[in-house]
């Protein structure tokens, strides 16, 4: 989503203009832009970014989104980099939280102005028609004219962006594994099929749940499948913290190799095992590769970053999804996944911060068993 917005004046009239393009093939998908009235820089930049994100919730809202804009103070105050400093600007910052965690995931680029022609010249209709006294509008995003305009803010950071994570807060994401199941005793794939918790796993969950109670969990995101509903329903029990089924957090499909172990497989597909152990991309027989596991499980964490941000989440989900959230916080490449062990019933814990970095605090932490 590309975005723009200014006027003839400082305040004076303003307009804004924003589109939505096809990431792959640069497709305009919508257009919206509208005159405001009097209105300075900073708040028809706001309004457009509002309206653009409206315009790609209306395509599809579960995308993935990258806001392209020149304007350096709405990206680095949408990143959470530079503070707010005019109070009548902060409920255009909210109104643009709510319409981003709307989406699948929202991230802010900054780019040059000549890269950020097609908005600019939609922006320039808008203000235009408002130097002509007109309200004009073209396409749809949700937006309506504007009234007082507060004062323009200045350009620049309120404070230095730090690594230190004493300096800025993250958002905690505490990854618990589904416990015992009779195919992970065996050793088996055990995918997308649901498979309950044993006796055994179902004390494991009641053991982990005891070990975060008074952890100050803000929220609990689970895998559709019962033995992660059920693993999480223990843990909500014992902290009180509400749950949500995100359905990209489920395992990996293993099609054809569901419920076998690695020495069935190895006897009737060998060479689609040694592949299948070599290339991430490599999928199982009528199933699904790691990449497309790691695609959707991107996503889902970007859902949880917008929804939870700054708190602690409790992410109750399956083997390869904490391995891939471990590889992407750490850098890794993918076959970094086939060096990991991770246990039933354990605790990892990711937190992730605004500016991009993210860190390891613990892995695999059984403790509590």
């Amino acid at each position: 989503m590309e975005a723009d917005g200014g006027s003839r004046g400082n305040p004076g009239p303003a307009g804004y203009g924003a589109l939505v393009r096809d990431a792959l093939t640069g497709e305009v998908l919508a257009e919206v832009a509208e005159s405001i009235g009097t209105a300075t820089n900073n708040v028809a930049e706001y309004r457009g970014l509002i309206a653009g994100l409206g315009a790609a919730a209306a395509v599809d809202p579960s995308a993935r989104v990258q806001v392209r804009m020149d304007s350096k103070l709405v990206v680095e105050q949408m990143s959470g980099r530079w503070k707010i400093k005019h109070p009548d600007l902060v409920p255009l910052a909210l109104r643009a939280r709510e319409a981003a965690a709307g989406l699948g995931s929202v991230e802010y680029t900054w780019i040059p102005r000549e890269r950020n022609a097609h908005a600019d010249r939609l922006a320039n209709e808008a203000m235009d028609a408002a130097a002509r006294g007109e309200q004009w509008s073209r396409g749809t995003g949700g937006a309506s004219r504007g009234t007082a305009a507060p004062p323009e803010e200045e350009d620049g950071p309120a404070e230095a962006p730090a690594w230190s994570s004493a300096a800025t807060t993250p958002t905690v994401t505490l990854l618990l594994r589904h416990g015992e199941t009779a195919l992970s005793v065996e050793k088996r794939f055990a995918g997308t099929g649901d498979f309950p918790l044993t006796g055994n796993g179902a004390a494991q969950a009641e053991a982990a749940a005891r070990a975060l109670r008074g952890q100050g969990i803000d929220a609990i995101v689970t895998s559709p499948l019962s033995r992660c509903r059920d693993t999480a329903a223990a843990v909500a029990a014992a902290t009180g913290a509400p749950v949500r089924v995100e359905e990209g957090l489920r395992e990996t499909d293993f099609g054809d190799w569901e419920g076998l172990t690695f020495a069935e497989v190895g006897e009737r597909w060998p060479g689609e095992l040694k592949a299948w152990l070599a290339d991430p991309s490599a999928a199982p027989p009528n199933g699904e590769s790691f990449t497309a596991t790691a695609r959707r499980v991107r996503t889902a964490l970007d859902k949880i970053k917008v929804r939870h941000r700054h708190r602690k989440v409790l992410v109750v989900t399956h083997v390869t999804p904490i391995k891939l959230l471990v590889v992407s916080a750490l850098g890794a490449p993918m076959r970094a996944m086939y060096r990991m062990q991770l246990d039933v019933a354990s605790l990892t814990r990711i937190d992730w911060y605004d500016d991009g970095p993210a860190t390891l605090r613990s892995f695999n932490d059984v403790h509590h068993l």
